[in-house]
């Protein structure tokens, strides 16, 4: 037998990247190990070993095992069960708007909308309710500065043209003098359900709140938002109640900048963002938005985005990222608390998402995030526009916070070849820094297999249309889990051996493990009838039938020869009737959730069924029960039923293969140990490439596992990887699960190690599907103590309760992975959820196209300037401000929303522009040089920002559709400040050092270049490069900490030559009030080439401008970053490229003040004053 080790109480850190693989199969195991009598055929030894008490022996030695591993669990938790879902709506939080714009898309209305639709509901009245509260500075302050803080509240007291003022200042954003006392209700909202669900009061909860929070700073308001409600409620909830480890969930469709760079370098804050990004052209147009973007130092690894690159994404697309994606991260991370922004501008008929996301589809995604942290959920509302969408949206998340199923998806399928691209992006990204996420070798060849067959299935599904929002019901159950049991089944036993696995105690253990929990009291208890032979003749043969009922009068040495005549069976005179009830009383239950009486149901019987043969008993089974409930289901239904029949047990379930292998209206789906054909029941009907025939082609899945130990990692593996993408796509009408639990840890033959606590999460996450219509129907299961608290904790689940915490010790074995990946490389030609784009396939994020377009010549040449552009740009016509969309640096921790351009300029480089994009006017000046273009520089709209119209639209709102002006200005743009450096081809004498912009630029002023103009557009497939790609320049100008607003951010004039000389430009502030902390100039100088004082680097180092001390930047080792943390030091200039970054601005700067620090270092730099220091 084979050794039942414990599950070791290791440390929840990130794992190494060496997968412990498992060791090679013992044959000899497999005889051993090997169930009913299979082996009887090539070793009569085992009956004998059976006689002499063996079995018995097993148990007792396995169930010594279990028990030692279960005392970490805790399954009689009754009287602590969490109940309850609480609902914060505040109507104060409706007392504030936009003064000056009545159709700013985030008012009031928004709130109405959705009491409105959970009054009709009725679900206010289900909730517990709990008073909105303020949070107080010093909860506030644990994400943003006092500061910030401070001057938030100096908006209650200013009149509407300083608000203007002050909003005007920042992006997408207005103030109204009751904004900061809303915004703290909001933040306080958050941080009373937090108490109340980490307090016990409650299982989980959902904050109706406005305004939204999650692009908000740690100095800045952004996108509607001024205070991050999460990252304050994730803080609070690490300070107040010791919680070491949360999860942040964001599904608003913009990317929630604020909240990531509140937490990029925090290995305890895991966050994962969702969202529409195309190329950096969606608000906030920020590369930090990217999927390349993993975190920073210690939080590298903690950051997930998973970039839109297309309108129109699915439920299938978002259902795919969890399960690919989040769900297998969580679980490793081992979260303690889930905090979700739950925007809802992703549905269908949101103006700004453009989205095709349905309220079904987010009842999906929150039950999905309901089986992590024991339930301990929060949902805070953020955007979401199209009133009606956004109230079936919270209706839909709530309804399933308290309980209620997930209603069917209208429209399924699978996740496009956009998701999949991003999807795959991102997995590689990921793949270093979470052991769960490696893949198998057997991945590589995954693409092979799809042929032309599937290019032309999605060529001929062409681009989707969304249905109207389907109104979605929720069913009134009279009871939720339906519980069938009957004594009689016990009256089958082994007359022969007493110490047989498949013993009468199976069924009567289980119900008095249910009845100790309390848990039977809680099922709607079913009565048991025996099957009727027109029920048993759907799956059985009638000669078959007959001959089971001749048992009934056979004596003993009879019914013994009449046993041996099958595989694995013994019969006693009350077989038939056992058997006949097990079956029946699985179609009672099967009627119970049809007619709606029940949600779901318990099926405790036995004799087991999965292995019974159409007309033949197999394997302690005499009726295949499961097959008999799938065909009286879709009887009862009157049509061909979709029916998902989920296996679990540890022995293929060869009957109900053979029985449903020609029918498309059955999918079958089987993991169990196979170990290459020699495990019961055999052969090769469990291999992978067994996939059904005829018209059922595709519809039988076998997982076959090679060898024992298989786990709790193991199962969600395949679960996330195979078995739920595959049921999402098929869309069941109801789920049967063959609920065996000999792959429990502690089964004496099946030599597996899942918990009970890892059945109740596989329970959870087939309860997503048909509409939470599934019953689990009791197979094998041999140990006692397994199989009771296994089918208790499954009951559990189907109670409502949350699954519990569930531990995974090591990622999945190796073999485990190899046998997944078989499976989907046979079923990818049949399932599109299971196709892997390959990165290195199709041009995506991963590659970019950086090409050059003739400008028309200006009417008047005098008065043109050059105007290098991206195509895609998006101008905001009403506030003046230029937004680069594609262009966008690493994020930082206090970056702003958007970061500097980088373009390549290359002789004689033309491309046609792309059709159906606007750009902005063009022209060359063959004559112009450097200093002219530093000095008249051109802006990129002639409205500029002080001069906003009253009705203007912000620049979040304008992106939806909004190309830009064609016609350029000649206003000159103050202090502008041209970086030029060599591309990473150019060859030098000298090796090149990490820095290309330190190693390029040595010894040469920027005063003494001169080129041509040349306009540039990006064509309209050009996607950015993988980080590897990205230059260093490009990442410089962000500094150790921060970014350049988009807003203050204009790609100017450059010059193009031979060596493809790249330029950069910033608008810098013109002035800050922290220029006061910039101190004399030490009387020994600057000298650039001064290594970081902590670390000797010699690349991308800084100065402080208040105490003139040396340290690298963010990319380095961020120990300027660090400096200012410890000092407060706010101003710092670069010895790369002279710039000023002001940390508590969260901006470059340009002021005289300045200017004496630049022309020192410059001098030292270049041996010569710096030009136009004026």
């Amino acid at each position: 037998m084979t050794s039942m080790g414990q599950d070791s109480a290791t440390t929840r850190q990130r794992r190494s990247r060496h997968n412990p693989h498992s060791p090679a199969h013992d044959s000899s195991i497999t005889s051993r190990g090997a169930k009913k009598g299979a082996v009887l055929r090539s070793s009569p030894k085992l009956a004998e070993v059976k006689k002499k008490g063996r079995m018995k022996k097993l148990s007792q030695a396995a169930g010594q095992d279990l028990i030692v591993g279960l005392q970490g669990l805790d399954l009689n938790l009754e009287a602590k069960t969490l109940s309850g879902t609480g609902l914060v709506f505040d109507e104060q939080l409706n007392e504030f708007h936009c003064l000056w714009d009545d159709s700013f898309p985030e008012g009031p209305e928004r709130l109405h909308a959705i009491k409105e639709q959970l009054i009709q509901e009725g679900l206010l009245d289900r909730c517990v309710s709990f008073q909105a509260r303020f949070a107080e500075k010093e909860e506030l302050m644990l994400v943003h500065s006092l500061e910030y803080i401070d001057l938030m509240e100096t908006t209650q007291y200013m009149n509407e043209g300083e608000l203007r003022i002050l909003a005007d200042t920042y992006d997408s954003v207005y103030l109204h003098p009751n904004s900061y006392t809303c915004a703290c209700l909001a933040s306080g909202s958050v941080l009373r359900l937090v108490d109340a669900v980490l307090g016990t009061e409650i299982r989980n909860g959902m904050a109706i709140i406005r305004p939204p929070g999650h692009h908000a700073q740690h100095s800045l308001m952004d996108g509607y938002c001024m205070f991050n409600h999460v990252a304050v409620a994730a803080r609070y909830a690490q300070q107040k109640h010791g919680i070491e480890r949360v999860l942040i969930v964001d599904w608003d469709v913009h990317h929630g900048q604020g909240t990531q760079f509140t937490f990029d370098q925090d290995p305890s804050v895991l966050y994962f963002s969702i969202h529409r990004y195309e190329q950096g052209r969606f608000w906030p147009h920020l590369k930090a938005s990217n999927w390349s973007t993993t975190g920073f130092g210690q939080g590298q690894g903690y950051t997930i985005n998973v970039p839109w690159n297309q309108v129109g994404m699915r439920d299938a697309d978002y259902i795919a990222a969890f399960l690919q994606i989040l769900l297998p991260v969580a679980f490793e991370f081992l979260p303690q608390l889930v905090l979700v922004a739950a925007g809802f501008d992703a549905l269908q008929g949101d103006p700004k998402g453009e989205m095709a996301a349905t309220p079904a589809g987010f009842a999906q995604l929150t039950h999905l995030l309901m089986g992590l942290a024991g339930g301990r959920l929060i949902l805070s509302l953020e955007g979401g526009y199209n009133l009606r969408s956004l109230a079936q949206g919270v209706s839909a998340s709530l309804h399933t916070l308290l309980g209620d199923p997930c209603p069917m998806l209208e429209s399924p399928g699978a996740p496009c070849p956009s998701a999949q691209l991003s999807l795959a992006c991102t997995l590689e990204a990921l793949e270093p820094f979470w052991e769960v996420l490696v893949r198998s070798g057997e991945t590589l060849e995954e693409d092979n297999v799809e042929g032309d067959n599937a290019e032309e299935e999605e060529k001929e599904e062409g681009p989707w249309q969304p249905p109207a929002l389907p109104v979605l019901t929720w069913p009134v159950l009279q009871a939720r889990t339906g519980l069938v049991y009957d004594q009689r089944m016990m009256g089958h036993y082994n007359l022969w051996d007493n110490h047989h696995p498949e013993m009468p105690q199976r069924v009567s253990q289980i119900m008095c493990r249910l009845e100790e929990l309390g848990l039977a009291e809680r099922c709607f208890i079913l009565p048991a009838r025996p099957a009727t032979d027109a029920e048993l003749l759907t799956c059985h043969s009638a000669e078959y039938v007959g001959r089971l009922r001749a048992t009934e009068k056979m004596k003993t040495r009879e019914l013994h020869r009449e046993g041996a005549n099958f595989d694995s069976i013994y019969i006693c005179p009350s077989t038939f009737a056992c058997a006949k009830l097990a079956t029946g009383a699985t179609c009672c239950l099967v009627e119970a959730v049809l007619a709606g009486e029940v949600l779901n149901g318990v099926a405790v019987v036995r004799p087991p069924g999965h292995h019974a043969e159409q007309d033949a008993a197999c394997g302690f089974c005499f009726f295949n029960s499961v097959a008999v409930a799938a065909r009286h289901a879709q009887d009862i239904s009157g049509h061909a039923l979709r029916i998902l029949i989920v296996d679990w047990d540890i022995h293929h379930g060869n009957g109900t293969q053979h029985i449903f292998e020609e029918d498309p209206s059955i999918l079958y789906i089987s993991l169990h140990r196979y170990d290459h054909g020699t495990f019961f029941p055999m052969g090769d009907e469990g291999a992978s490439n067994q996939v059904g025939w005829a018209a059922g082609t595709g519809f039988t899945v076998n997982v076959a596992w090679n060898g024992p130990r298989m786990g709790d990692a193991e199962y969600l593996a395949a679960w996330h990887r195979l078995v739920l993408p595959i049921a999402y796509e098929f869309n069941p009408e109801l789920v049967l699960v063959s609920a065996g639990f000999d792959a429990a840890r502690g089964d004496p033959l099946g030599g597996c190690q899942v918990s009970p606590e890892g059945y109740a999460h596989l329970t959870h996450l087939l309860m997503g599907l048909a509409s939470g219509r599934i019953i689990l129907i009791l197979e094998g299961g041999y140990n006692l103590t397994s199989i009771s608290e296994s089918m208790a904790a499954c009951t559990r689940t189907l109670l409502g309760d949350p699954p519990p915490l569930l531990t995974l010790p090591q990622p999945p074995l190796s073999g485990a992975l190899a046998s997944i990946a078989e499976t989907m490389q046979v079923h990818r030609r049949y399932w599109r959820s299971l196709r892997v784009m390959k990165i290195e396939d199709k041009e995506g994020p991963s590659s970019s196209k950086l090409i050059t377009k003739e400008a028309p010549q200006p009417a008047s040449p005098g008065s043109a300037r050059g105007l290098t552009t991206l195509e895609g740009n998006i101008l905001d016509a009403s506030m003046g401000k230029a937004t680069s969309l594609s262009s966008v640096q690493e994020s930082t921790p206090a970056q702003t929303k958007s970061e500097t351009a980088v373009v390549e300029f290359t002789q004689d480089q033309s491309s046609e522009a792309a059709t159906g994009e606007a750009m902005l006017g063009q022209t060359t000046s063959e004559a112009a040089t450097l200093d002219q273009i530093t000095s008249e520089a051109a802006t990129l709209d002639q409205t500029t920002s002080e001069a906003a119209t009253p009705d203007q639209t912000t620049s979040e709102a304008a992106t939806e559709g909004v190309m830009p002006d064609q016609t350029t200005s000649e206003e000159a743009v103050g202090g502008a400040e041209l970086i030029q450096t060599r591309p990473a081809s150019c060859t030098d004498n000298q090796t090149p050092p990490p820095s290309p912009v330190q190693g390029a630029t040595p010894q040469i002023s920027p005063s003494k270049l001169i080129g041509n103009f040349r306009t540039l557009e990006l064509d309209n497939k050009a996607q950015e490069a993988p980080e590897s790609q990205i230059p260093e320049e490009e990442r410089l100008l962000g500094e150790a900490a921060g970014g350049q607003d988009m807003d203050d951010l204009e790609l100017m004039q450059a010059f193009g030559d031979t060596d493809q000389a790249m330029f950069f430009a910033v608008t810098p502030l013109p002035g800050c009030p922290h220029l006061v902390a910039v101190c004399p100039i030490p009387e020994a100088g600057l000298d650039v080439t001064q290594p970081c004082q902590d670390c000797g680097a010699h690349q991308e180092n800084w100065v402080c401008l208040s105490c003139y001390e040396v340290y690298c930047s963010r990319y380095i080792n961020a120990h300027m970053l660090q400096h200012h943390e410890g000092s407060g030091h706010p101003l710092v200039l670069s010895y790369v490229d002279f710039s000023t970054w002001c940390y508590q601005c969260q901006a470059y700067v340009h002021h005289q003040a300045l200017l004496d620090a630049k022309n020192v270092a410059h001098q030292n730099k270049f041996g010569e004053d710096m030009p136009h220091l004026h």
